[in-house]
């Protein structure tokens, strides 16, 4: 594996060990905040950080550009956290947890379709179904009562399809040779205009004092630096080098990443099941992450014109 592979790895490893943790920062300030104001909260100051950092403005970018810009705040960041949130309110989180882990199947059915270096291959479809089956194991923990609720699921699987639309214009736009960190400066900057009308839907509050309380300020601080700023960075470095396809299949690591954290912060025991649960998801990473030939190889150093 040559160097720029490994700093794709790295780069996707490091951003789900990040996300599959934000579920503890994201309960506490729920607490305190609504979840239009978390999601408002995080991306300005993944946005006002991002600028800090690369101060450089963004030149050369013309209409159809700016589109691609415009369409991954909105995939990405507005609709995909919005319709997840608000999935949350309408069924469990075991469900949202286990329809939202299907994105990379979306993302290989759209790349393949959008994306000429993005090809199917055997190997994928069985690591699908077997991280697939490993996060039901885990996510459910033997139980199997899945308690359906049409509405809520439908938006849970929508904000998972919108996730693989938003990585494969990732995909895109990392083709035109910008900046990763000023591609993903504009993509904040159009997900937060997108959001401002969500604001007053949803009833915004500012409530700055709620900011004095250390616990508050410090997790919506990792939210907008960690979870936003830095993750997706190193998530769109990662799809620039993978692929959205190989990337993807990072998300399945989250629900692990979740029951390792829940057993180190919260001294959860990790159960028979979602043992098995873990290691069927680690073989569908795997698998996922094989090519089946030496053209898919060559193929993935292709750039779609």
């Amino acid at each position: 594996m040559n160097h720029p592979k490994i700093q794709g790895h790295i780069s996707a490893a490091v951003t789900i060990l990040i996300w599959g943790t934000t579920f503890i920062s994201t309960k506490v300030l729920l607490d305190f905040f609504s979840p239009i104001e978390i999601l408002f909260f995080r991306f300005t100051i993944g946005f006002i950080i991002l600028c800090l950092i690369h101060p450089h403005r963004l030149r050369g970018s013309g209409l159809k550009q700016e589109l691609m810009f415009a369409g991954a705040g909105l995939t990405g960041v507005t609709l995909y956290f919005l319709l997840e949130n608000m999935a949350l309110t309408y069924t469990t989180a075991s469900n949202v947890g286990v329809i939202i882990s299907i994105a990379p199947f979306f993302t290989a059915i759209i790349a393949h379709l959008f994306l000429k270096s993005e090809k199917l291959h055997l190997q994928f479809f069985l690591g699908f179904l077997a991280s697939i089956t490993g996060i039901v194991l885990i996510t459910f923990n033997g139980s199997f009562l899945l308690d359906l609720n049409p509405l809520g699921d439908i938006l849970a699987i929508l904000a998972a399809i919108l996730w693989a639309i938003y990585s494969v214009i990732t995909r895109r736009i990392s083709q035109l040779g910008y900046n990763t960190i000023q591609t993903t400066r504009r993509t904040f900057f159009y997900g937060i205009i997108f959001m401002l009308p969500a604001l007053y839907i949803f009833n915004f509050q500012w409530g700055f004092y709620r900011f004095a309380q250390p616990v508050n300020l410090l997790n919506i601080l990792f939210l907008g630096f960690g979870a936003s700023a830095l993750c997706f960075v190193t998530w769109n470095t990662a799809v620039k080098i993978l692929g959205a396809v190989k990337t993807s299949v990072y998300i399945y690591m989250v629900p692990v990443v979740t029951v390792v954290t829940s057993v180190i912060v919260l001294h959860e025991e990790i159960t028979i099941i979602a043992f098995i649960g873990i290691v069927f998801t680690l073989l569908g990473l795997f698998l996922s992450e094989r090519t089946s030939s030496k053209k898919y190889i060559k193929d993935k150093g292709e750039i779609d014109e």
